[in-house]
């Protein structure tokens, strides 16, 4: 077990608050803080040991694969850790995007290397050969948008806007409503010319303001995504995503609740913090609400525009207690969460590799005769095969969070 120093990522979407606050730093931060990384990703490994930064935890894997992934993982992985552990911290949205598949991933990861682009090009699409499933689950309220919507609903909340300037894809869409057509509108949209997302816009905010100043059935079924709309049209005049978010489903997270994002999956968080784990990738493919590159061709090869339900997901609680589950059908983690008060014990044992992150409070962590106390913001390293014990600092309360692979 070894203390596990994060990463700060500084994206102009991110909190000058949230992520000093939970670290018991200055308030606000000098420059928005996006996302805290604990993880072995080639951009920006964690360090381990003390003092902080002493090795990566890349190399500190490189040591001994084995030991420290277990054997299984060490195989299964050629000897890297399979996922990345992150806090988020959204003051404002995040762009329109989606991850790949593996096969896309390494397909294009080889292509752009042939074509002898930098890994560090702005333009550049696939920053590894890996895919990037991502769970994300809220520490507080979290908006999000996230896949295709039922396309009858769409149909139903467009012709409510009633927006000149895409009447024909309005029509196109309720005479036609399935994927393929779906797809055709959105491509539509995403390669529409700038001036006309700037007067689409403009008619965005007054046909959404107009509906929900008046009310009706429209705004009782709608109301988030009328509101969404507004807000993104003002943020981001003359941006493809505006129209784009009104093809989404509107998402909202209570805090704990979680939503599994698989590739292809369109989406773009809104607003709030949360921790999110994925699979050990970087890539993303944009398609709006950003002065990012944006590649709509190679992001319409990636994207599923089959609709699909809202998923949010409950976790499940263990046998243990105060432990909480949250599934994901990808072999490369497993995220837990306690809630620990009183003098009630934690057990974490038989996982795989992991990071312990404290979200919340004190936590004393022990694993044999070593002792940790982290807070918030802080994390933990476990080899495979560690077993540790955790307790609320002073009775509490805490919160701990684990990503593993159960491998």
């Amino acid at each position: 077990m070894e203390l596990i120093t994060g990463v700060i990522k500084s994206y102009d979407w991110g909190s000058r608050r949230t992520l000093a606050e939970l670290a018991g730093r200055p308030s606000p931060s000098p420059t928005p803080e996006a996302e805290l990384w604990f993880g072995a990703h080639e951009s920006a490994p964690s360090a381990v040991g003390e003092p902080s930064g002493s090795i990566t935890l890349i190399d500190r894997i490189r040591e001994d694969p084995q030991t420290q992934l277990g054997a299984q993982c060490a195989e299964a992985y050629d000897g890297t850790l399979p996922f990345l552990l992150k806090i988020l911290a959204a003051e404002k949205p995040l762009s329109l995007q989606a991850h790949p598949t593996s096969a896309q991933a390494e397909a294009g990861f080889a292509r752009e290397n042939a074509a002898g682009i930098d890994l560090a090009a702005s333009y550049r699409n696939y920053r590894d050969s890996r895919h990037k499933p991502e769970l994300v689950v809220a520490l507080e309220r979290f908006e999000a948008l996230a896949g295709f919507r039922d396309i009858s609903s769409t149909v139903t909340l467009l012709t409510a806007l009633d927006l000149s300037g895409v009447a024909d894809d309005i029509a196109s869409l309720a005479a036609n409503p399935c994927p393929a057509e779906l797809k055709a509108v959105a491509l539509r949209w995403m390669r529409s010319s700038r001036e006309h997302h700037d007067r689409l816009a403009l008619e965005v905010i007054e046909r959404a303001t107009a509906l929900l100043d008046s009310g009706g059935r429209a705004v009782d079924r709608f109301e988030a995504e009328l509101s969404t709309a507004v807000d993104l049209a003002r943020r981001y005049p003359g941006d493809p995503g505006v129209l784009m978010s009104l093809l989404l489903n509107r998402v909202s997270l209570a805090p704990g609740e979680g939503l599994f994002l698989p590739a292809g999956n369109l989406h773009a968080y809104l607003s709030g913090s949360a921790v999110e784990i994925m699979a050990n990738s970087d890539n993303v493919l944009r398609g709006g609400l950003t002065t990012k590159h944006i590649d709509v061709d190679e992001l319409s090869r990636i994207l599923d525009f089959t609709p699909i339900p809202v998923d949010v997901l409950d976790p499940e609680p263990s046998d243990r207690g105060s432990e909480y589950i949250y599934p994901a059908p990808v072999p490369e983690f497993v995220l837990r969460r306690w809630e620990l008060d009183g003098n009630r014990e934690a057990a974490l044992s038989g996982v795989g590799p992991a990071v312990v992150l404290c979200t919340a409070g004190r936590v004393k962590i022990r694993a044999g005769d070593q002792q940790m106390e982290i807070s918030g913001g802080k994390a933990v390293w476990l080899p495979a095969g560690d077993s540790v014990t955790m307790t609320a600092t002073d009775g509490g309360p805490a919160q701990v969070f684990a990503g593993s692979t159960p491998c």
